[in-house]
């Protein structure tokens, strides 16, 4: 006999809300897809992530973070830079803060790093 079952999924309000989805999605996270269980993971996945976005969103970097991340992804170090944004002491200079990016750079770096523009175009302090 098979058993019945039931969908108990509500839009998230609360953190209380929150954690208990959570929860749930870490009790049914590796359904199989075509089960109704996996059909509850993907709305409660949707569901969580909504919220998230909402009352707990995540800045994206300023872009020397962003540059620095992509670098160590991609196993690059200041010298695999020299070329694209300047010679040794320029890329120095940009990594440290104490020159911005200009447009070409950023060209170029969107290029190499598969940065997004959006990223790299944004204002960032430079150090004293």
């Amino acid at each position: 006999m098979s058993q019945k079952f039931e969908m108990r999924i509500k839009p998230i309000k609360t953190d209380e809300d929150y954690y208990a989805a959570l929860a749930r999605l870490d009790e049914i996270f590796d359904a199989p897809v075509d089960s109704p269980e996996g059909d509850e993971a993907d709305i409660l996945s949707l569901l969580i992530e909504n919220f998230e976005d909402k009352y707990y969103p995540i800045e994206a970097p300023d872009p020397i973070e962003a540059i620095k991340i992509r670098m160590e992804e991609m196993s690059y170090k200041q010298k695999d830079l020299v070329g694209i944004i300047g010679g040794k002491s320029r890329v120095s200079e940009i990594l440290n803060r104490k020159k911005k990016l200009t447009v070409d750079m950023i060209r170029k770096l969107n290029g190499l790093l598969k940065l997004p523009t959006d990223i790299l175009i944004q204002d960032y302090q430079l150090s004293k």
